[in-house]
């Protein structure tokens, strides 16, 4: 299995919504995003996928989040903006192009700090959709 990545960084606002104590009032989180896409075959020229477009890829969903408050971006809106909500909107955005050409599975980790994060990782072409490794 072979896998490429890139990472990026936002800074953001938000407010969780229950029994989260102090994060439910509105604060805000310098985000590290890292996307990890992986494959069992290389193309032709020797690379799983361009490199370069997971990048561009990357960084303009990054871009559409700087210095947003995550509670009304559009997709956002409405969820509870937990990490986990953040992780499964970012791979929703960047998997549509990744399908169909040949790759594994996507993952998607959100670092709201050093020590902290949450992630989703599901199969780009799954067989059967209700299986995917939610």
């Amino acid at each position: 299995m072979y896998e490429i990545g890139v990472t990026a960084q936002f800074e953001a606002a938000h407010r969780l919504v229950g029994n989260f104590g102090a994060a439910t009032r509105l604060h805000g989180h310098t985000y590290r995003l890292e996307v990890i896409v992986s494959g069992e075959q290389l193309t032709a020229d020797g690379v799983l996928y361009d490199i370069g477009r997971l990048r561009e890829d990357v960084d303009a969903l990054t871009a559409a989040l700087h210095y947003r408050n995550l509670d009304e971006v559009p997709g956002l809106a409405g969820k509870n903006t937990t990490a986990e909500t953040v992780a499964d909107y970012c791979w929703a955005t960047l998997a549509p192009p990744l399908r169909g050409r040949g790759l594994a599975a996507l993952l998607v980790r959100v670092w709201e700090s050093p020590q902290v994060y949450a992630a989703r990782i599901d199969r780009l072409d799954p067989a059967d959709p209700a299986r995917e490794m939610r």
